[in-house]
């Protein structure tokens, strides 16, 4: 396996990682958030990462180690999602949850672009595809989920709640 290889399967565990709490943590804020602007946005960004893991795991097929890391590397995502759900969102205001969450979906995009350079190096067409249709609509609804931060500056008392 060459070390484009490596890297590409490096990528490929972390994002699966990272879209599976893209599905989780922003439903979870949304809940807590209730039905305002900002928890509609999180929503779409979390419909979008559901909508596109039947795509990844098309392109990207588990290879034989990876398996049993992105089964690991959820399990630790899952703890530290929990341990933020159930403790620490709780002594934070929803303002600050919310960027955190918007923190926490962004993190996919560098691996996305990482990847696309990857794929463009191995000349594979349907993985480029992917990540730049995946660039396209995420970078999109992450700029809508920042513009509803003026939500919050015009409800400063749910901000700070």
């Amino acid at each position: 396996m060459t070390e484009l290889q490596k890297l590409r399967e490096k990528l490929c565990r972390e994002l699966a990682q990272s879209e599976h709490a893209a599905i989780v943590q922003p439903r979870r804020e949304a809940r807590r958030l209730g039905d305002v602007p900002p928890a509609t946005a999180l929503r779409a960004i979390a419909d979008h990462a559901a909508a596109m893991k039947p795509r990844f795991d098309s392109v990207i097929p588990e290879r034989r180690a990876s398996r049993r890391g992105v089964a690991i590397g959820r399990g630790v995502g899952e703890m530290f999602s929990t341990l933020r759900n159930v403790v620490f969102d709780r002594i934070i205001d929803a303002e600050r949850s919310y960027r955190g969450t918007l923190l926490g979906v962004s993190h996919g995009i560098d691996l996305v672009r990482m990847l696309r350079a990857v794929a463009d190096r191995e000349n594979d067409q349907a993985l480029l595809e992917l990540c730049h249709d995946w660039l396209t609509t995420r970078l999109a609804l992450i700029a809508h989920a920042q513009d509803r931060l003026d939500w919050f500056v015009e409800q400063p008392a749910f901000a700070l709640s």
